[in-house]
């Protein structure tokens, strides 16, 4: 029977249809980290229009084969990632940008390519910083980055998107076109509420920016995260930084800030402050202003970094008692660690918290912090880590790192807004044709 909705579909498709036995089927269902690496999907359909992605979701439906949907394929729980029915976007790749500094986007963009082609004419967006990271999956999640502590989340430059739903109709949704569905696009997360097309996004104008470090070598961890966390989120917005603390196998931990800032002089008198409370010789650099997307691609690509690894996270609404980073550090730094492990802390605050929780699906509003753990997939330190910290967190988690090991993620991800994102599901998909553990 399957046969015969694959030979109907390939008469309706212009991308490609991929089964287990075609040569390119591997590359293809393979995702960038090792979530999800082992799912062999019955088909993989590269799609290159609206009407491909329309005749997937038709195909998933009418067969009953579950579905997932892919645009980077860098979900941390492997959710772009099944061993049914795997919807690639990929394809649709396009970028436009108007006059009015509106980008029209494809959702099988990625971050590379949009900067890249923004930047070209003078424009940015407030955005993530993995080059293979697709813009969709990134937007509907929320979107956290560099600029975001000047703009707000990449979500709130969401202006309008199309949208394939469960029923195969295609939609046109923006503020007063579908208000509830378009609301729930901004930080739901993606493969959600149907197959998202295209989106269309209001940029900024690329502002010159600095690169910003200040390396600990010698300083006490405890006390430069002391230092960073009473005062990282209430740095002036044009300052970005993120605190990382590194144990590499046989060496110490060590601490390192880094980030952007707009305003270079700011961002020096608040980094010599912060390097003044670290002591121990620590070292500032401040380098020469440039275009964002040039000071951006000279900083590590946090995607690579987790490569094999695994990642939990949650935010923080106020600081880390002292004694819970001691015991946080001591943890990081012990055992017989054989793999690289890390913390990092970034900042939030500024225009991240300028909105009211309940203004987008975007529920995280009102954290000081975002705190990851970081660690090879055989490391049982991730969730020890995860676990002590947990205490002091505010048990919210931002959607575009999925934990699987949640016990309430309804609550983690969308807190308060959970209920009207639950109607809108039933509204939109009433059957659940776009589901995954801790889905709507």
């Amino acid at each position: 029977m399957i046969d015969r909705y694959l030979l109907r579909l390939r008469r309706d498709f212009d991308g490609e249809v991929l089964t287990r036995d075609h040569a390119a089927y591997d590359p293809a269902r393979r995702p960038v980290g090792s979530a999800g690496a082992a799912r062999r999907p019955l088909v993989v359909l590269r799609c290159r229009s609206v009407r491909d992605v329309v005749a997937a979701v038709a195909f998933a439906r009418d067969t009953g084969i579950a579905l997932a949907v892919r645009s980077g394929g860098h979900c941390f729980a492997g959710r772009s990632s099944t061993d049914g029915v795997l919807i690639d976007v990929s394809g649709l790749h396009g970028v436009d940008l108007s006059a009015d500094g509106t980008a029209t986007v494809g959702a099988g963009v990625r971050l590379g390519q949009l900067y890249g082609a923004l930047h070209a004419r003078g424009q940015t967006l407030p955005a993530g910083c993995g080059a293979t990271v697709g813009i969709a999956g990134l937007v509907l999640g929320g979107g956290i980055g560099l600029l975001g502590r000047r703009h707000g989340p990449t979500c709130d430059r969401l202006v309008a998107a199309t949208i394939v739903l469960a029923d195969g109709s295609v939609v046109d949704c923006d503020e007063h076109r579908e208000p509830d569905l378009f609301w729930a696009l901004h930080g739901a997360g993606g493969g959600q509420l149907g197959v998202v097309t295209s989106l269309r996004l209001a940029t900024i104008t690329e502002p010159m920016t600095a690169r910003v470090a200040l390396t600990c070598p010698d300083a006490d961890p405890a006390r430069v995260v002391a230092s960073w966390q009473a005062s990282a989120p209430d740095a002036p917005d044009d300052i970005s930084t993120s605190l990382e603390l590194a144990r590499e196998p046989g060496r110490p931990v060590r601490a390192t800030v880094s980030g952007v800032a707009v305003d270079a002089a700011r961002a020096g008198g608040w980094l010599h402050d912060l390097a003044r409370e670290a002591g121990a010789g620590a070292q500032l650099f401040v380098a020469d202003p440039v275009p964002f997307t040039v000071a951006k691609r000279a900083l590590a690509d946090p995607c690579q970094d987790v490569g094999d690894g695994r990642l939990r996270s949650e935010y923080f609404a106020r600081p880390m008692p002292a004694g819970a980073v001691t015991e946080l550090i001591a943890l990081l730094g012990g055992g017989d660690a054989r793999h690289r492990r890390r913390l990092t802390f970034t900042a939030m605050g500024g225009a991240y918290n300028r909105v009211a929780p309940e203004a987008t699906a975007f529920v995280h509003r009102r954290e000081r912090y975002l705190l990851e753990h970081v660690g090879h997939r055989s490391d049982s330190w991730v969730d020890a880590s995860w676990a002590l910290a947990h205490r002091h967190s505010s048990h919210r988690v931002y959607p575009n790192f999925p934990d699987p090991l949640l016990d309430r993620p309804a609550e983690a991800y969308w807190g308060t807004n959970h209920a009207r994102l639950a109607a809108v599901k039933r509204s939109y998909d009433p059957q659940h044709l776009f589901g995954f553990p801790q889905s709507l």
